[in-house]
């Protein structure tokens, strides 16, 4: 007995072993192998797009970044972002966006709501909180805690904006030299209200101001762009849409279905925004809403993301050839609608990181779009949008 005791011992002592070794190393592999940048030469950034560059208020409204088991106050040597390298690439502001559930097997064209969800063992695997593993409100609220504490201990390098007030001391500091990065947090998909409209008072408490209705699945606010429904919206979706629209808060239509588009622009009065996307006439996916949907909510004073990455770009994923797509939507919807949005560590590979967001200037000097309108896109048109809606 005691011989057969002390195999059970040491048998528990390897599961133990295994499961710390697990819980240590698998999600950094995870991440590394689901945000890479693929490996190139430096890009060339002349002196005169540099000086653009640094000269220009530049904002990203769509980072995952948030979602990974990784200190965002140090450089990292994998994912797409973090602080100093948003620094590094003159960033003044990033919407930090929490991402609360995903459905394996994740596709762009159907998914079931009742999918096996993957964020559930990220959670467990990266010893998120106990609160976490079963509410998709603890999720979002634990993501924008992360965030709350990196403006506590670097207050120098990153801060959280909330409001208007918060906006404009924080554009002043920078136009006085600060390189501080502004930081904002959204939810994408507002399934972490988990159906009940009280829990907004908790999201917003919290400090998340960029409200995505879906996500990959239908959910109680109505239809995905990628979900089995097809659906508008519920009553319980058309009251999140006013509710939205009564506080400080934007409203991001990125994988709502069309329905749901259509009918959020008919029953509101502000700028709307589609975080990350591309542009159908440019690539003719689905999950880039069409030219007439996108000139829609350019109507309502709102912005259309760009982002970085493959699926919405049709391939080239280059400075070179994102500066073609974002040329593509200001021939479509106006130099007033562009904005970036980048889905930077949001499960996406791209050709650059944030620290490399000066190539980007330099590709739009290259492909022939004027100086004011770069200037729009890279942040003007962002900050006038988070100027009309944050309170």
């Amino acid at each position: 007995m005691r011989t057969l005791g002390k195999w059970i011992g040491r048998f528990l002592l390897l599961v133990g072993v295994a499961v710390i070794a697990f819980l240590m190393f698998a999600p950094a592999y995870v991440e590394k192998s689901r945000n890479r940048v693929v490996a190139h030469d430096p890009y060339n950034v002349s002196p005169h797009a540099q000086a653009l560059h640094d000269a220009m208020l530049v904002g990203d409204w769509h980072a995952d970044s948030l979602l990974w088991q990784r200190s965002l106050s140090k450089r990292g040597n994998r994912g797409q972002v973090d602080i100093p390298r948003l620094i590094e690439g003159g960033v003044a502001l990033q919407v930090f966006t929490a991402v609360t559930k995903s459905p394996a097997g994740q596709s762009y064209d159907s998914n079931s709501a009742e999918a096996f969800d993957n964020i559930t063992p990220l959670a467990v695997g990266q010893m998120w909180p106990p609160r976490t593993w079963t509410s998709l409100l603890e999720r979002a609220l634990y993501q924008a805690e992360k965030l709350h504490g990196f403006a506590k201990d670097i207050p120098d390098q990153i801060t959280l904006i909330t409001s208007l007030a918060d906006l404009e001391a924080h554009l002043a500091a920078r136009a006085a030299g600060s390189k501080a990065v502004g930081g904002l947090l959204g939810i994408e998909g507002a399934h972490p209200l988990e159906g009940n409209l009280a829990n907004m008072d908790k999201l917003e408490a919290a400090g998340h101001r960029v409200i995505g209705l879906h996500h990959f699945f239908d959910n109680e606010l109505g239809g995905s762009l990628h979900g089995e429904s097809n659906q508008g919206l519920t009553e319980f979706g058309r009251s999140v849409v006013k509710d939205i629209a009564s506080r400080g808060m934007v409203l991001d239509l990125a994988h709502s279905s069309p329905q749901v588009a259509h009918e959020v622009i008919e029953m509101t009065d502000m700028p709307l925004i589609v975080s990350h996307t591309g542009l159908y006439s440019f690539c003719g996916v689905k999950r880039n809403f069409t030219d007439d949907l996108m000139q829609g909510i350019a109507a309502s004073g709102g912005v259309l993301g760009l982002g970085f990455w493959a699926e919405v770009s049709c391939g080239n994923i280059t400075p070179a050839g994102i500066a073609q797509m974002v040329k593509a939507g200001i021939e479509a919807v106006g130099a007033d609608h562009i904005s970036l949005g980048s889905d930077f560590d949001g499960s996406v590979e791209t050709a650059f990181d944030t620290s490399e967001l000066p190539a980007l200037t330099s590709a739009l000097i290259d492909a022939g779009v004027s100086e004011q309108d770069i200037r729009k896109v890279m942040g003007e048109n962002m900050i006038r949008v988070l100027r009309a809606r944050l309170k």
